[in-house]
Formats: C-alpha cells, structure tokens, sequence
C-alpha cells in the first residue's frame, strides 16, 4: 500500500487560479443546481439551499469540468452532470449525519441538528430523485448505468460501514473496500462522464475514473488522519467523531496491527464503546505507533496513482490543475 511519494512533493495549491480556469462553467452550473432546487415545498428549498451553500469546494463537479475541459470542451451535458453528481454528494451528506448522529458539518449545524432526522431524510430522497431526473436528460443509456452503478455501490458502503462500526477485527483491506464505494466511487464517476459525455475512448475514459477514484481514496485516508491531528475549527467537526461512532479507520487499525498488547486493547476498547472518552488515549497510541503517518503514506500512494494515469491527457492547464489537486489532497491540513 505504501509507495513512493516522490510525485507528491510540497507544491502551493492556488484554488482561486484552478476555479477561475472554469469559472463561466462552475456559474452556469451553480445556477443549475439553484434553479432545480426549486421546489413548492418550503422545507425542501431550505435545507436543500441550507447544505448546499453551506461552504465546501464542490470538488466532485470541479473535477468534471476540468477533465471535460482537459479533453476539449465543456458542453450542456458536463454541466447537467455536474449538478446530478453536487446532488447525489450532498444526499450522501444529509444521510451520513443522520446515521452518524452528526451534529457539525463544515463548521456550522448539521442539517439533522437543525430541522431533525426525518427531514434530513426525505430531503435527501429528494436529491437522489432530482438528480436521476437530470440524468434522463442526457438520453444516454452509458450515463445512466454509470450512475445507477454508482448509487448503488454508494449505498453498499454506507451499510458496510455500519456492520464494520465498533468491530476492532475491522481490517485494512475491508476497511479499504469501504471507502471506495462510500467515497472514491463519485470522484472516479464525476471524471469518468467527463470522458464518456467527451466521447472519449476507451482507454482515456479508464484513465480518467482511475484518477478520480485514486483521488478520493487519498482524500478519506487523509481525512482520517486529520481526525487525529486536525483542530476542531480547521476540520468542521469535532475531533475524535470517528472515535466516538466506534469506526475502525485507517490509523486505529494500523495502530492495533503495530501496538503493543496494552496498546491494542486501549484502541479495540475504545472502538467497541465507540466513545470520545478515550480520545486523548487512543492518540498517544496512534503516536507511538506512527499509525498518522503510515495513513499518510497510504494516501501519498494513491494520489500517485491518480496522477500517473493522467497520461491519458494531452499537456495542458486543466491537466496541470488536476495533478495539482492531487498533490493538495495530501498536503491540506482540512
């Protein structure tokens, strides 16, 4: 799993440089999502507006523009498609807070926190309908078995991680097949439309979803990480979340794998309690047994692999900036 990080060097990340190489696209797609938002049902264009503007990079639809512009042109198309991926990562949201009993995202309350679990609820439904509607348009039966594909793989892992919670037996290959369907999934389908609406190849399009899902696996590895490392403030939620919802990520397990016995029981306790109590505990652990830095690794190696199958692309700013991006998922700090 560990590789060599040598493409990955330290590199300033300019987001405003990357946003304004797409910013006539990304305008004509927020007015899209606005526009299908709206609704005659009151609390749905609230919470919906609520999530949505609540902050973020809206970094799954950055990534579609980039890749359609890397390949040649941004049309009506790209831009439906990256308002129906922004809808389906933000229902993944309203969910994953209700089943994690979150009450911080991006800072701010949670939607569930704000208009409880039942609303959260159904307005996600909402955006999962809204953006299978927007999909149809396409009229493009490779779009849809992308998609359909992809929520389905989505929901799968939403339910593998809900068996692997307070399970210290969790292993780093399961633990792996988790976070590629709940999370990398939607990178590595937001890049791969870009190249199937692009009419692109075979061989450019396998690229291109490559890169997308050894990106997002290098986002999860480090969000990880930060779990135990970031502020409060600087990650938008409370440190030891994952901790106190009893998952086995990354860092707890390589901890497990490489402690001592007293240092093992110290994790696999706090797992199976899944409580925050332990937090400052189970870090002198994750300490001693450089587990942070093993995740770090980890991610180095994907975001690698996400940059080597850029070779599909031809040289060009909007490649540039994806391989930026990938060189940022492992350097953030949130």
């Amino acid at each position: 799993m560990i590789a060599n990080d040598s493409t990955t060097a330290s590199v300033t990340i300019d987001f405003d440089y990357i946003k304004n190489l797409i910013a006539l696209e990304t305008r004509a797609v927020d007015k899209l999502i606005l526009a299908e938002l709206s609704s005659d049902v009151v609390l749905i264009n609230q919470i919906g507006h609520y999530i949505i503007g609540n902050g973020g990079k809206r970094l799954r639809p950055l990534l579609l523009l980039l890749a359609a512009k890397a390949l040649g042109k941004v049309d009506d198309h790209h831009l439906t498609m990256a308002a129906v991926i922004e809808f389906i990562h933000t229902a993944t949201l309203l969910h994953d807070d209700v089943v994690d009993e979150s009450v911080l995202r991006r800072g701010k309350e949670s939607a569930n926190a704000v208009w409880g679990n039942a609303a959260s609820v159904l307005v996600g439904d909402y955006l999962y309908s809204s953006a299978f509607e927007m999909m149809v348009r396409t009229n493009t039966m490779r779009v849809m078995e992308i998609l359909s594909k992809t929520t389905t793989e989505i929901a799968e892992g939403e339910v593998l991680q809900l068996l692997n919670c307070n399970n210290p037996d969790t292993t780093e290959e399961k633990y792996l097949d988790v976070i590629a369907r709940k999370t990398a999934i939607l990178f590595s389908t937001a890049t791969r439309l870009a190249a199937v609406i692009s009419g692109s190849d075979a061989a450019t399009e396998e690229g291109l979803a490559i890169y997308g899902q050894q990106l997002g696996v290098a986002f999860q590895l480090i969000d990880d990480a930060l779990d135990y490392k970031a502020t409060a403030n600087d990650l938008g939620k409370n440190l030891g979340d994952d901790l106190a919802e009893g998952k086995p990520t990354l860092p707890l397990i390589y901890a497990i794998e490489h402690g001592d016995e007293r240092q093992a029981k110290i994790i696999i306790d706090a797992i199976r309690q899944g409580s925050r109590d332990a937090f400052n505990e189970v870090y002198e652990v994750i300490k001693a047994t450089r587990a942070i830095e093993y995740t770090e690794q980890c991610a180095a190696g994907a975001a690698n692999k996400a940059i080597e199958s850029l070779a599909c692309l031809p040289d060009s700013e909007y490649k540039s900036a994806l391989e930026w991006l990938a060189r940022f998922s492992v350097q953030r700090d949130h």
